[in-house]
């Protein structure tokens, strides 16, 4: 039974008269009216970057809660809030929320219904990446068990639902819908279970399904020939859409990831490259067309996924001005790429990478380590950097500086091939096709750093060691000249964007996997973030000593 829950009459009542179109326009236009974030990442492009900078490096120790409230949910806080009108609206694996700015008070809670036994298909933990997805009064959203909803805006009623995948054969839904071009667009999760990835395209108004884009192709498709000929992997081929996308109005270009093939080792497509896993898709949002694709890991044997969110940026490349994405990818390289046509542009390591020696800019393709390659092929236990070059968390880019930030992880990921069962695969268990074993950091060891990063150019402007624990929160920067991000043992913390140094921070009481907004509300900024440990990787670096709960906390300047 659905429960809908409305306190606070005067500030609910007030609010229900309020405006409630999120446009079109309003959505391209993210990041110019700064009362609102109606998008994820502070705008289509990603950059999470606002111009705010009334709370600034002079004055950030200035910095105190407002308000805290709590998400009602044990199983990890991830995704960013939506502001719209004076409401935040925040989404976890088991709530939607919709809560006044100015007060903390909630307006509605809508519980959500979802199948117990999905929880042993979330290969990663019971999450919800991403946003409250906004558009013409409806807040869409989806359910671990592959179900995609419109609520109403105002009252948190269901309006519509519909189911895309069944939970029983590997599939789950973690990522935040993408509005684009007036379609509704969602991925889904499963990489590491029998599944075969898709995005789909969705009528916002009825819910009507208008398309479905698989990631691995069929026999005779394009890409197939990349696949084993005569073949049926491509029906749990893997390339799962389990992180959301950017998108360009003007190119009407939508820019999604996919994940790593199944099983990874390389054996199941005889060393071939597996399309469309670990790619980067430019598709129309009104057919799901494939423009153009980038592969970044050809052959992923290493589980390097390419999932993690494209940054879009207008630049000057080579004294041209150039229409780019930028991609801190789990692999471990920063990629540069021009979004009008998928070239690659730059392509730097940021972290410690052995499993390829560079990327050829003239094919695109990574130099693959070949020694360790046939490690792997002979069934040798190997440690392959990076485990995750990022853990699967936005970076910010700054415009003014050039410069992107976000925590890089400096770990190993220790694994081998399993030894043949001579059963054939059972659809909806998993499919790694691997034994691992996780790399336990020694006392100080240094795991990870906060970085300011050159794209472009593959220079660091700072990096900051983390020791013991890295970190799994995302980054927010600010005109202020601050980067807002969290750590696992629940810090709240503000950088100094030239520096890294940390010039403040506040303890949640929960670790932090999320990423921050702000805005402002009736002339005051307003800082933002889900606090609430989760995921897999996130519990195991902060090896059990942090509580869970989830709660949202919003902070402002201390007034003089």
């Amino acid at each position: 039974m659905k429960r809908y829950w409305t306190i606070g009459l005067l500030s609910c009542c007030a609010w229900l008269g309020s405006a409630s179109a999120q446009t079109a326009d309003e959505l391209i236009n993210a990041g110019k009216n700064t009362d609102n974030v109606p998008v994820q990442g502070m705008g289509y492009d990603l950059k999470n970057y606002s111009p705010l900078k009334q709370i600034n490096k002079s004055n950030v120790k200035r910095l105190v809660p407002v308000w805290a409230i709590s998400l009602m949910n044990i199983h990890g806080e991830t995704a960013q809030p939506t502001i719209y009108n004076g409401v935040m609206y925040v989404v976890n694996a088991t709530q939607t929320f919709a809560i006044d700015v100015a007060t903390g008070q909630q307006i509605w809670r809508t519980e959500v219904q979802w199948a117990p036994d999905a929880a042993a298909k979330a290969c990663c933990g019971v999450t919800a990446r991403g946003t409250a997805t906004i558009y013409n009064g409806k807040l869409f959203r989806v359910t671990l068990d592959n179900h995609v909803l419109a609520l109403d805006l105002k009252t948190g009623k269901e309006i519509w639902k519909q189911k895309f995948a069944d939970h029983k054969e590997g599939y789950t839904a973690t990522s935040a819908p993408l509005i684009a071009n007036g379609v509704v667009i969602t991925g889904m999760a499963g990489g590491e279970f029998t599944t075969r990835g898709f995005l789909n395209g969705w009528d916002p108004e009825t819910g009507k399904h208008l398309w479905r884009r698989y990631t691995v192709p069929a026999p005779g498709e394009p890409g197939s020939e990349t696949w084993p000929k005569d073949s049926d992997a491509y029906k749990q081929g893997g390339a799962p859409t389990w992180r959301s996308g950017a998108y360009d109005p003007e190119l009407d270009l939508v820019y999604w990831g996919t994940g790593n093939p199944a099983p990874w080792t390389p054996g199941s497509r005889n060393g071939l490259d597996g399309l469309y896993a670990s790619t980067l898709l430019a598709i129309r949002p009104k057919t799901g067309e494939i423009v153009w694709h980038y592969q970044y890991t050809p052959n992923d044997v290493w589980d390097v996924d390419g999932t993690d969110e494209p940054v879009l940026a207008n630049i000057t490349f080579e004294g041209k001005p150039r229409k780019v994405l930028f991609q801190f990818n789990k692999n471990g390289f920063a990629y540069t790429i021009d979004r009008t046509n998928g070239k690659l542009l730059a392509a730097h390591p940021f972290t410690r990478v052995n499993w390829a020696s560079r990327i050829d800019l003239t094919t695109g393709r990574p130099v693959v380590n070949a020694e360790l390659y046939d490690q792997i092929v002979k069934g040798e236990e190997v440690s392959v950097y990076p485990q995750r070059g990022v853990n699967a968390v936005p970076i910010a880019f700054n415009p003014n500086t050039g410069l992107a930030y976000t925590s890089s992880w400096n770990i190993p990921r220790i694994f081998k091939i399993a030894p043949p069962t001579g059963k054939p695969q059972v659809i909806g268990q998993r499919s790694t096709g691997t034994i691992a074993r996780a790399y336990v950091p020694k006392p100080g060891e240094v795991v990870g750093h906060h970085i300011a990063f050159d794209p472009i150019t593959g220079k660091k402007k700072w990096e900051i060691p983390l020791l013991d624990r890295a970190n799994s929160a995302g980054m927010l920067a600010t005109g202020g000249g601050l980067l807002f991000t969290g750590s696992v043992e629940g810090k709240f913390l503000a950088l100094d964007e030239e520096t890294g140094k940390t010039l403040w921070e506040f303890q949640t009481s929960s670790g932090i996997n999320a990423t921050a907004v702000t805005y402002t509300h009736k002339g005051r900024q307003y800082v933002s973030i889900a606090s609430g440990i989760g995921g897999n990787s996130a519990r195991a670096m902060s090896r059990g000593g942090v509580p869970l709960g989830g709660s949202m906390w919003t902070f402002a300047l201390m007034p003089d």
